[in-house]
């Protein structure tokens, strides 16, 4: 591979095995991995280097990394290295279920960041050093220059504050990927900050290349690996509901002169409902629209395919394997169409607002006033994080958070007397979508939006119950009618989950 992929001479004298690389990681080193959704991530030195920490661990000796990422990863990063027990510390998102378990567990420390905040902060210093950087790339040219693979992220970041690089070569990676790329190297600390001209979702501002100072380089692996590709569920009954409500109201919005036909660029959080949304779409009779988002799930190739989406700006691609296998295999086709950049520009909340953007992003749960938990389970335990959905969604022109009104058969409801975790609050939410309904909240006062919430999007099992506390909250304090709640009850409704399994 190396004839094809590892053009530069210098670099080519690198090569080393993946133990040879796993070698070069010591304990206690902050480690930054590329990776964002299951997309970029190195495949291979992860593995060798859990191999290591597996035998100092039955040696008795400790070995455990900090770990910094673009958000999640997969198996081949997340899965090894939680299963080897080689995390100290994770940043900023987590999707492997063993590491999860072991963040709630408290054996591994988490850091649940903004995914737009965490570039900046390891500029600011706020994490320590970064001592080494490992990142996949699609190609090393002969002047040094990286192209990049199917995940952008941190890496830019990566391979600049760290100490020393390996880096993974893979031609799984389609080589077409020269030019799929845009690489902003503007960004400056305060105060010397300035405005980042971007001013349209497909307007380039960077370069097509990842830079690298070869003399950082201490490693380059070679690999043939896929990426995650994650299956994609069948969309239900319910995510259909809800798509659909959802697209109406875009019609409303547009009908009513806030919206143009060709709707504001989209953002949609990774998952079956945001895919649903994508479907719904496809189906609707909005044209030429474009998209600034994160992830490219497949839904966004079916827009693309169709015509009806112009250009879409990401971050990362987080495809099936039917998805990934049409992208890879056709990759000229979408060539001008997709670019793929740091998160720290697809995620800027500078820029979202400036650009307009209807988010859309699901939820665990919404309390009666709007407040809305993304990330825990009755307030303590952890699912993934917040990844992106908040700099989105407070920046946003619209803003959408979805999902099934009941969990686990019924024995959760999704609307609640009482967010039990709060990641965006009712100042930053103006839509929630159910597939029992939808509650436009914009210009709403508190009790207003508990009302709508209540009628629109609770579930007739849970909805009497909830205008029962609404209605006595206000009894009890006449006084305090802003928002009123009952403060011996509030989270009643999570007690009993925890102590029976069910509200």
């Amino acid at each position: 591979m190396t004839g094809d992929r590892i053009l530069d001479h210098t670099l080519a004298g690198r090569v080393r095995s993946a133990a040879e690389a796993a070698e070069l990681i010591r304990h206690g080193e902050s480690v930054g991995f590329s990776g964002f959704t299951g997309a970029g991530h190195p495949k291979a030195v992860p593995g060798a280097l859990a191999e290591r920490m597996r035998a100092a661990h039955e040696a008795g000796e400790e070995f455990r990394v900090q770990a910094w990422t673009g958000a999640s990863t997969a198996p081949d990063v997340d899965g090894v290295l939680a299963d080897a027990h080689g995390f100290s510390k994770r940043l900023p998102y987590n999707g492997d279920p063993a590491l999860r378990q072991q963040i709630n567990s408290g054996e591994v420390e988490y850091i649940d960041v903004h995914l737009s905040h965490v570039a900046q902060h390891s500029w600011f210093g706020f994490y320590g050093d970064l001592d080494v950087a490992v990142v996949e790339v699609a190609a090393i040219l002969p002047n040094g220059l990286l192209v990049p693979s199917s995940s952008v992220g941190n890496n830019k970041t990566w391979l600049e504050n760290a100490d020393r690089v390996i880096l993974e070569v893979n031609s799984w990676q389609p080589r077409g990927f020269e030019g799929f790329h845009d690489i902003y190297y503007g960004t400056r600390l305060p105060p010397q900050r300035a405005p980042i001209q971007l001013t349209t979702p497909m307007q380039r501002i960077g370069d097509p290349y990842l830079r690298v100072d070869p003399e950082k380089v201490v490693a380059v692996v070679e690999t043939d690996q896929p990426d995650r590709n994650s299956p994609l569920k069948a969309v239900d009954e319910d995510c259909r509901a809800m798509a659909d409500l959802l697209v109406d109201f875009l019609r409303h919005e547009v009908r009513h002169d806030r919206l143009h036909p060709s709707l504001l660029p989209l953002q949609a959080g990774v998952g079956n409902i945001a895919n649903a949304v994508l479907i719904g779409l496809q189906e609707a009779e909005f044209e030429h629209l474009t998209a600034y988002t994160e992830t490219i799930q497949d839904g966004l190739l079916d827009l693309l395919d169709s015509g009806k989406l112009i250009g879409v700006s990401a971050t990362s691609f987080g495809l099936s394997e039917a998805g990934a296998r049409r992208f890879n295999d056709d990759v000229h086709h979408y060539k001008g169409r997709i670019l793929l950049r740091p998160q720290e520009i697809s995620n800027h909340p500078e820029l979202v607002r400036r650009l307009g953007l209807i988010a859309i992003n699901g939820m665990v749960e919404a309390d009666i006033y709007g407040n809305v938990n993304s990330t825990h389970v009755a307030g303590s335990s952890i699912v993934n994080g917040i990844g992106g959905s908040g700099d989105f969604a407070r920046n946003a022109y619209l803003n959408f958070f979805v999902s099934p009104s009941t969990a686990k058969d019924g024995a959760i409801s999704s609307i609640v007397p009482f967010a039990s975790h709060v990641d965006h609050s009712e100042h930053d939410v103006q839509v929630l979508i159910t597939e029992q309904g939808i509650a436009d909240l914009r210009g709403l006062s508190p009790r207003a939006r508990a009302r709508r919430i209540i009628e629109n999007c609770a579930h007739p099992d849970y909805r009497d119950r909830l205008t029962d506390y609404f209605e006595r909250a206000q009894r009890a304090r006449p006084d305090a009618m802003h928002t009123p709640h009952l403060l011996d009850e509030a989270l009643s409704w999570h007690r009993s989950l925890v102590e029976t399994g069910h509200m």
